[in-house]
């Protein structure tokens, strides 16, 4: 893992924890994978516990350790560094995703109420109109009740999601993901739709999908084009899932957009979307960062202990779910 990583996720009190589940010998962190100090903890190491900033593990990577059989990951996605070397060779994968999806769900949650109300939009109108309040009849319906929620993804986040929103019991919630079981769907609170039929209906539509080919660009300037007059984007997923051409077009043009991913990140200094009053730019926060993060490392520990005992993983990676998973 890089140095960043290791900062937040490991304080005196995890490095503890780790050294009363396993045999740990210097270097405990490394960088990378090919330096001779990594190649000798590499030769020995039956457990490798990564984070952001790992290496992928190549073929030759794997060659170096003969005694490897699992690979524990403090964060969530594994897509940067595991290859199908790691399933070929049968070595375990776990991940701390779903650690990473609580602050994720939380901060959603959050945009999609101050959308409701359109609230960010508002406080951007309310820096122009200062002496007269009759801005506020200008952003559309501002009820928070009776609203309806498309989520697209029904993954670790997505799911959460519709949950937290059934318990609130403030809007209907229509679940976009060609691969979910509606039936886990339904007892979620939400009910299935497609893409065609969700779009017209939605006040929020909130992203969940996984950043994958099939995937790319799947809200464009065709399915933007299809969402109610005064609705609101909301991404807290990936910014490769929507067309940024074409948002910046449909913001252009009035739709309202809360966007925590974008697509590059950050956006280039000129790109209307850092203008518009319609639009909320944050800087890739929603999940977890500073103490949060130590969460993470937590689950992978338990992970640890868990392999240590003999015990089945929590959270394991296959080959086929990584196929289908961010």
């Amino acid at each position: 893992m890089d140095d960043r990583a290791l900062g937040m996720q490991f304080s005196p009190q995890e490095m503890a924890r780790l050294r009363a589940a396993a045999s740990v010998a210097e270097p405990v962190v490394v960088h990378e994978l090919t330096s001779p100090a990594a190649r000798r903890r590499l030769a020995e190491a039956e457990v490798l516990i990564t984070s952001w900033g790992c290496p992928r593990i190549e073929p030759e990577v794997l060659r170096a350790a003969p005694r490897l059989r699992a690979v524990l990951h403090a964060a969530g996605s594994v897509r940067s560094h595991i290859t199908d070397a790691v399933f070929d060779r049968g070595i375990l994968v776990t991940t701390a995703a779903d650690a990473n999806a609580e602050p994720v769900v939380h901060f959603t949650l959050a945009a999609i109420l101050w959308a409701f109300k359109k609230a960010p939009f508002l406080a951007n109108d309310a820096r122009r109109f200062r002496d007269d309040w009759a801005y506020v009849d200008g952003r559309g319906e501002l009820s928070g009740v009776g609203r309806t929620v498309v989520v697209v993804g029904f993954s670790r986040i997505g799911s959460r999601l519709v949950k937290l929103l059934r318990d609130l019991d403030l809007a209907r919630v229509l679940v976009v993901d060609p691969v979910a079981d509606p039936a886990a769907i339904l007892a979620a609170g939400g009910e299935p739709a497609t893409l065609a039929d969700a779009l017209p209906q939605a006040d929020v539509l909130s992203l969940h999908a996984p950043a994958l080919p099939e995937t790319r660009h799947m809200i464009g300037a065709a399915e933007l084009a299809a969402l109610p007059r005064d609705a609101v984007l909301v991404n807290t997923a990936r910014g490769s899932l929507v067309d940024t051409a074409a948002l910046e077009a449909a913001c252009g043009a009035g739709l309202h957009a809360i966007l925590d991913v974008t697509d590059p990140e950050p956006l280039p200094a000129d790109s209307p979307l850092y203008t518009l009053p319609n639009v909320m730019l944050t800087p890739h926060i929603a999940g977890s960062l500073g103490s949060e993060a130590r969460r993470m490392s937590a689950l992978a520990l338990t992970e640890l202990e868990r392999y240590a005992a003999g015990l089945p993983p929590l959270a394991p990676i296959t080959r086929h779910s990584l196929a289908v998973q961010a």
